[in-house]
């Protein structure tokens, strides 16, 4: 009897040791399976088409090393995260990389240092002003150019703002999840706010919980009235607000924005049209209405 009772005592012992020891293996790729779908969907975001073109196809494969270097002292500390920043601004364009910015950084130096050393060499001060004129320009254009991109997607990402509103209303009052809302926001529309939305989903299917996704989203963008939504939404769901009301709110507020926004830019449009007017069209005015009569005064008090 003491022989069965150990035996089966045993058994159960030996019985959880293995479940532990399942559990413990599944639990740890869990985790990891977490982190590597997170890694994978920054990748996507941010070198999505580093591996899809090869070598052959990439334009700064075959530029040396040393040009990034030389952009990397002259420019100030942290630059690479500033540029990855300014990338995540611009929606992290196909081949932009901070790499790839910092060697067209220094390509961009000798070049048109080189083009303005080449206008300038009729004199030694020409020579030294257009080279340091050409390399500046050379070097600083790759940051105007990934600037300028990233303005346009934000100001993308705010006119869209207010219809992608009111088509997520419209879906949770029909009577769909909030996610399935925004799923059918970024199925049905295109732009820079679909992909954010698109995105926000991607996180939170693996694991991510939607205030972070939705705070990660803010953090991509700079638009004010995206930063005010999603701050209504998460604080709607700590307090147990419903999310129709709160969507309801917010784009009547976006669509009053917007035509906030459309009125002040009608205002600035005579400030604009004054210099136009002033510098193009005044002149030649002056020159059809006053022309004629200052030949007929020429002829009547000179003879001529």
């Amino acid at each position: 009897m003491t022989t069965t009772v150990f035996l089966i005592g045993g058994l159960a012992a030996l019985g959880i040791a293995i479940v532990l020891a399942v559990i413990s293996i599944t639990a740890r790729p869990a985790q990891g399976g977490v982190a590597t779908a997170l890694a994978t969907i920054d990748s996507h975001y941010t070198r999505h088409a580093t591996e899809q073109s090869g070598p052959e196809r990439d334009p700064f494969a075959a530029l040396p090393g040393w040009l990034r270097g030389l952009a990397v002292r002259l420019s100030p500390s942290g630059v690479a995260a500033k540029l990855q920043r300014r990338l995540d601004l611009a929606g992290n364009p196909s081949g932009w990389t901070p790499d790839r910015i910092l060697a067209a950084k220094g390509l961009g130096l000798f070049i048109l240092g080189g083009l303005g050393a080449v206008y300038g060499l009729r004199s030694v001060g020409m020579l030294i002003v257009a080279t340091a004129v050409g390399a500046t320009a050379g070097f600083f254009l790759p940051d105007i150019l990934l600037y300028n991109a990233g303005e346009k997607r934000q100001q993308k990402i705010q006119k869209a703002l207010p219809d992608g509103l009111d088509l997520l209303t419209v879906c949770v009052e029909a009577g769909l999840g909030f996610d399935a809302a925004m799923s059918q926001v970024a199925r049905n529309t295109r732009g820079p706010l679909a992909a954010e939305f698109s995105r926000v989903l991607q996180e939170t299917q693996i694991g991510t919980t939607r205030p972070q996704a939705l705070r990660a989203m803010t953090n991509r963008t700079t638009v004010p009235e995206l930063r005010a939504f999603v701050s209504a939404l998460i604080q709607a769901g700590e307090l147990g607000i419903t999310i129709a009301d709160v969507l309801r709110e917010q784009a009547k507020e976006m669509r009053l924005r917007r035509k906030a926004r459309a009125e002040e830019k009608a205002q600035k449009v005579p400030v604009k049209i004054l210099f136009p007017l002033v510098f193009c069209l005044f002149p030649s005015m002056f020159i059809v209405i006053i022309g004629p009569g200052v030949i007929t005064i020429a002829e009547v008090l000179f003879g001529k």
